[in-house]
């Protein structure tokens, strides 16, 4: 995958990909992208920014030639370049990977199985492992797989079911089996949502590398999360571009601090309302590696918790235990709204009292509804369409006007980008004003308007006594009506107050 990009200075580099005057609209859709020109030269690593719904995912779609071409040209001189090297490449999918937000190749769909069932996935007929998954496409042996699962920090899950993996990790095994596959550009569709402050350092740094080394990189990201290996920016705005060149000329919005380490004040509201949640001495175990380790923790009506740590710290398994999803909570005291697990309450009945947003539940959200059916879901609890009534239909359609999604409210789930769908599931979550709020990274895939506008109507319209428990691995997405602090590591609470 190493590319041969070097020519005399009075040579320009070798375009990879052009588009001219191009409209591009998705199959069996409309127009999807209008007017499109730009083109990708060797030496170049592009970053494609933009708020929600530009059209940064579909752009990407369109350079992995999958899109339908309306009006324009579009060419990629690099498979014919590919070609000639020796590469059995023919289609702009034979040279291009695109790491995107879901897995659905025909190896893994999260659609064929259950949100409960990555906490107890052991059906030896139906799982894959890390290995598997990885190895399925790659050019090369084992060894190779071994080496780049290593270095993309998930070589000791090799062995794992892929179904049980965190959402880290999960983004890590994408990268990695993308680059198994030794394609002649490589696109990452927000490549660090999901990792923690460490891991988006260490991926960084290593996409870095590969960008020295020759690989060809795409990058779809944040405008304020461009890394320093980025030599131009391509800015969309409403399905067309809005501003292309070098990234030195690109008016960057001023980053803010990316740093968990922020005073949290200790609340003394809430300390006479009845628990919520309450976990004792919790330890969840798969087979002889423990995720958690005696953690206990109590969170009372109306207060508001951040948890905090690093992927793989065991906060994923611990809100599962307060939604009713992981099987272990009836081994363990774990007491949701007054009650203990397993003494006679159904799992329905925890669900209807608690409003989640979550990685994983947006991976296993595959049905073919519209936006406001989708978020409609919410009133029952689950994932299908069901019958709602006219208050209720006035309860999605009051949100979306206020989340800015009101544009989109017929539209297929499927095909509104990462942040509009997270927003649609963020209004799932609200729309029965439950008890319990659970928002696990409720904001990837978001610009920094749409999550400050997120943030101004939590902390002002959620009631007194609703709970909120806010995961994040960016300080500065926590409301600032979150006054609670749990953080643990490595399974353990290393800090709460």
């Amino acid at each position: 995958m190493t590319s041969h990009d070097s020519h005399p200075s009075s040579v320009p580099p070798p375009e990879l990909v052009r588009f001219t005057a191009a409209t591009f609209a998705r199959p069996g859709g409309g127009a999807a992208l209008a007017d499109l020109t730009w083109a990708a030269r060797g030496g170049q690593t592009w970053a494609v920014v933009g708020p929600v719904g530009a059209g940064k995912t579909t752009f990407a779609d369109a350079v992995a030639g999958t899109l339908v071409l309306r009006a324009g040209e579009a060419e990629w001189p690099l498979v014919a370049r590919a070609r000639a090297a020796g590469r059995d490449a023919y289609f702009p999918r034979d040279v291009v990977r695109t790491v995107s937000f879901k897995e659905q190749s025909r190896l893994f769909s999260y659609g064929q199985h259950y949100y409960q069932e990555r906490f107890n996935f052991t059906d030896p007929l139906d799982d894959i492992t890390l290995a598997a998954f990885l190895g399925a496409g790659a050019t090369s042996g084992p060894e190779a797989v071994a080496a780049v699962a290593t270095r993309l920090g998930v070589g000791s899950l090799l062995e794992s079911s892929f179904i049980t993996l965190s959402n880290g990790q999960v983004r890590r095994a994408r990268i990695a089996r993308a680059l198994l596959a030794a394609p002649e550009l490589l696109v990452l569709d927000e490549p660090f949502m999901g990792l923690d402050a460490a891991g988006r350092e260490d991926v960084s740094r290593l996409l870095g590398e590969l960008v020295a080394g020759g690989t060809r990189v795409l990058l779809i990201t944040r405008p304020g999360a461009i890394p320093g290996w980025v030599t131009h920016v391509l800015e969309l705005d409403g399905m067309r571009v809005r501003w292309q060149g070098p990234v030195e000329a690109y008016a960057r919005q001023e980053k803010k601090a990316e740093t968990e380490n922020v005073p949290v004040p200790v609340s003394g509201a809430a300390a006479d309302s009845p628990p919520v949640l309450e976990l004792r001495d919790v330890t969840v175990r798969y087979g002889s590696r423990a995720v958690l380790h005696g953690v206990s923790w109590t969170v009372r009506a109306g207060e508001r918790w951040a948890l905090l740590g690093p992927n793989g710290s065991g906060k994923s398994t611990l809100l599962s235990l307060a939604c009713g999803d992981h099987p272990q909570a009836y081994g363990n005291d774990v007491r949701v709204f007054g009650r203990r697990r397993g003494t006679g309450e159904s799992i329905w009945d925890v669900k209807r009292r608690i409003g989640l947003v979550s990685p994983e539940l947006h991976l296993y959200f595959n049905e073919p509804l519209s936006a406001a059916r989708a978020a409609a879901t919410g009133f029952h609890d689950v994932m299908a369409a069901r019958p709602t009534t006219p208050d209720q239909g006035a309860t999605v359609r009051r949100l979306f006007a206020e989340f800015g999604l009101t544009e989109v409210a017929d539209r297929p789930f499927a095909r509104l980008s990462t942040g509009q769908q997270r927003l649609v599931l963020l209004v799932r979550a609200l729309v029965k004003e439950p008890e319990l709020l659970i928002l696990d990274e409720p904001f990837q895939g978001l610009d920094r308007p749409a999550i400050d506008h997120a943030k101004e109507w939590l902390d002002r319209h959620l009631r007194a006594d609703q709970t909120l428990i806010f995961v994040s691995h960016h300080a500065d997405e926590i409301p600032a009506s979150v006054n609670r602090l749990l953080r643990l590591s490595e399974g353990h609470v290393a800090e709460m107050r």
